[in-house]
């Protein structure tokens, strides 16, 4: 990674901290971006700044604990102020590929649960239309997997089974993800729903109408985008 990407990174992480209240129930994305806004929240929670967060996955809790951050219980059922979490693509319409570190079921439910959802990314991850060199990752359970990978063939889908150093990637939910390819996605709402609908599909990462604000950091600084979301 570029000292270019790593200072776009660290930007867009810190700026997010504006978008959090005192006292407020956030949150906690997960990535190399979010790294950042994670110690950056860390510093302000150690000077008396009040939050309470739900992680994303079980690498974001550790690192949360490590920066004393509160966390909400797992099984809880929240009420968040807001969600901050990074993105491996975003099309100026405000879509998003997810996914890319395979926390991508509860980077959803989480932003769901959110009132308000703050992408933040380094200016690589802005594309006119999302697609390739990023896959679509989609989470499905273990059971009977081939026959799901069956079902996105008969959609003229191509996909890899994700795999890390030799073996079937787990997430922290015990499921296997597809990395489906495909050059252009031009109705990312239509492919979200088809995707969904196959059987044995869990969740998969596009985020179709969920993001509200979008940070662009970048060598010199960074970029806020904000949409309304119905």
């Amino acid at each position: 990674m570029s000292q270019a990407h790593e200072a776009g990174k660290r930007a867009a992480g810190e700026a997010a901290l504006q978008y959090v209240p005192d006292g407020a129930l956030i949150g906690l994305g997960t990535g190399s971006t979010v790294k950042y806004f994670l110690l950056a929240l860390g510093e302000k929670v150690k000077a008396g700044f009040r939050v309470q967060g739900i992680p994303t996955s079980l690498e974001t809790a550790r690192l949360a604990n490590e920066l004393n951050i509160p966390l909400l219980p797992d099984e809880g059922d929240w009420k968040l102020d807001v969600a901050i979490d990074g993105a491996d693509q975003v099309d100026p319409q405000f879509q998003l590929i997810k996914g890319g570190g395979g926390a991508l079921l509860r980077e959803k439910i989480v932003a769901s649960a959110a009132r308000q959802f703050v992408v933040i990314v380094d200016e690589a991850k802005c594309v006119p239309v999302l697609g390739l060199p990023m896959p679509v990752p989609v989470e499905i359970i273990p059971f009977g997997w081939p026959n799901t990978q069956r079902h996105l063939h008969k959609l003229g889908l191509t996909s890899r089974l994700r795999k890390t150093d030799g073996h079937e990637f787990r997430t922290d939910g015990g499921n296997l993800i597809l990395d489906v390819e495909i050059d252009r996605i031009e109705n990312p709402a239509m492919l979200e729903a088809q995707l969904n609908g196959i059987p044995g599909v869990v969740e998969n990462g596009l985020f179709v109408n969920r993001t509200s604000i979008v940070i662009v950091g970048g060598t010199e600084g960074t970029r806020i985008k904000e949409r309304t979301v119905a």
